[in-house]
């Protein structure tokens, strides 16, 4: 259905075109509300009004009227200093628009998959049915694995630095090679920095990245332990335990001896159950977790774009680094994914084997066998 001097950027893109062609306007709307919808701002107006966005019409010929003009993920321009990208949802925009707004919102102009949608007390009647169906909140998205094909990165170096990240941008519904990213639109990607890392200045993102390349936002202790059992030789339990108390009266790690225990029952705790839900082999053992910082790392590198902190060359020097460090650490996808998934649970999951645990071991099944995961389609060697 799509012609061959088009690719759809996206499948995002691929389903308003073919809902285009095949004429079905519900469909059509059905699917833009369940997207975002990327709005150009003004940078110094995003920064002095985070919370609003302006409405700057545009000519549109085929309507012969101003119009408001929105992008869909897959369709955004390379990331630049001005202007910057806000995203909202088809609700939104029906809720805020008022009765001197244009009187059309087009969606992608110019391209295969544009569409023009009225913006009469009607008009927006029928967006707000269509978000109704969506059942999710503003801008949120089901954890799916999203491929860029057009302007994203699919083979080679880059591409492997950039799947190292897969497991946030898995989780969080965004495209895993776009190097050139948006995420969620550059307040919120600005707010969700600051609000999870504290970092709201160039140099904080400089430094926090550093450290994460070093894995030095990993627990010593976490990697003291995993260290002995790995440097000793198969152990059991009980001799981790008897090899920790040895380690420990040479070299303290700054925390007590029963915190070093503590850590030993959780990492044993977390492999038994990660081999009964098919995320460890069943004779493999975890021997770092630098993967919980280097998986950031990759991404930490793009939300540096998408908040305008760090370069877009910046960010590639650091993916690509991500990546050779998570292939001379690791062995394979699944070997990087476990030592990942047990620093995601060490840190916030604690051992309840709760939401924490349950969200990073679907996004583990999700790239281990989505036919379109980086996973599955780049090569380890």
């Amino acid at each position: 259905m799509i012609p061959s001097a088009w690719q759809p950027p996206s499948s995002i893109e691929r389903g308003l075109y073919e809902a285009r062609l095949r004429g079905d306007v519900s469909a059509y709307y059905d699917l833009v509300a369940q997207a975002d919808l990327y709005l150009a701002q003004p940078r110094a107006y995003a920064d002095a009004n985070p919370d609003s966005s302006r409405f700057d019409a545009c000519w549109n010929p085929q309507t012969r009227t101003m119009c408001l003009v929105v992008y869909t993920a897959g369709m955004l321009p390379v990331p630049v200093p001005d202007p910057v990208f806000k995203a909202h949802s088809l609700a939104w925009f029906a809720k805020v628009w008022e009765s001197d707004d244009p009187p059309y919102l087009v969606v992608n102009p110019g391209s295969p998959c544009e569409g023009v949608l009225q913006a009469s007390p009607d008009g927006r009647a029928h967006w707000l049915w269509s978000d109704s169906k969506r059942g999710h909140s503003d801008c949120h998205h089901q954890p799916a694995v999203l491929t860029l094909m057009v302007g994203g990165t699919l083979h080679g170096e880059l591409a492997f630095g950039l799947a190292t990240g897969a497991h946030i941008l898995t989780h969080n519904g965004k495209f895993w090679n776009a190097m050139g990213y948006h995420g969620a639109g550059y307040t919120r990607e600005k707010a969700s920095l600051e609000d999870s890392w504290g970092i709201g200045t160039r140099t904080h993102w400089q430094e926090s990245l550093d450290r994460l390349l070093r894995a030095d936002m990993v627990s010593e202790l976490w990697e003291y332990a995993l260290g002995l059992r790995h440097t000793t030789g198969p152990l059991t339990p009980d001799q981790w335990h008897e090899a920790a108390d040895r380690a420990f009266q040479v070299r303290p790690v700054g925390a007590s001896a029963a915190y070093l225990h503590r850590t030993i029952d959780s990492v044993l705790a977390y492999e038994t159950r990660f081999r009964a839900d098919g995320l460890l082999a069943d004779d493999a053992i975890i021997r770092t977790v630098k993967a919980w910082d280097y998986g950031r790392a990759s991404c930490m590198a793009r939300w540096g774009v998408s908040t305008r902190l760090g370069t877009l060359q910046e960010a590639e020097a650091a993916v690509h680094r991500a990546g050779r460090l998570v292939h001379s650490t690791y062995t394979s996808w699944a070997d990087f994914s476990a030592a990942y998934a047990l620093g995601r649970c060490l840190h916030f999951d604690e051992g309840k084997f709760g939401d924490y645990y349950e969200g990073v071991l679907h996004t583990h099944r999700l790239l281990t066998t989505d036919p379109t995961s980086p996973w599955l389609n780049l090569p380890w060697a």
